[in-house]
């Protein structure tokens, strides 16, 4: 069951996100053009899950092995150097993504060391930027099992 849930855990989350993001931009638009009034607070909590459902797609992409990839070159390559080019580029996108964790962190410590808060609901903006170093870890995480499954296949 845990290992169901965690082999899907970004289609779960993704879902649920797209759910509240849907939800609030309606909203808005029914109280913009109805009340006159919009809603501001919609605009900051969707701009912030879109960042989320980004990398949650991101991660969703490096397990299944679904980026978009032009592989004319990598098709005709030996076996050998498709194994070489696929560790430097899992590599490449592990450092990419640990850079984000190191940089977004230092970001969640600075705004909850200074108390930033979002302009709309005045809250803690660290809790929007939190998810950005944690999935990016996943992310990081599904590099590793997919570069995994392929060596263990020979499927490169």
């Amino acid at each position: 069951m845990l290992r169901y849930l965690f082999s899907h855990l970004e289609e779960w989350l993704g879902a649920i996100i797209m759910t509240v993001m849907v939800t609030l931009a309606f909203a808005n638009v029914v109280t913009r053009y109805v009340i006159t009034y919009p809603m501001a607070f919609t605009e900051e909590i969707t701009i912030s899950m879109f960042v989320w459902v980004t990398l949650l797609g991101a991660s969703i992409a490096f397990r299944q092995n679904a980026h978009l990839s032009v592989t004319f070159v990598y098709d005709n390559l030996p076996q050998n150097a498709r194994k070489i080019c696929l560790l430097i580029t899992n590599a490449m996108c592990i450092a990419f993504f640990s850079l984000l964790v190191y940089l977004g962190s230092h970001q969640v410590l600075d705004e909850m060391e200074l108390n930033v808060t979002s302009q709309a609901l005045a809250i803690p903006t660290w809790l929007y930027t939190g998810a950005v170093p944690l999935f990016s870890l996943l992310v990081i995480v599904r590099i590793i099992q997919s570069a995994v499954g392929q060596l263990r296949s020979g499927n490169y």
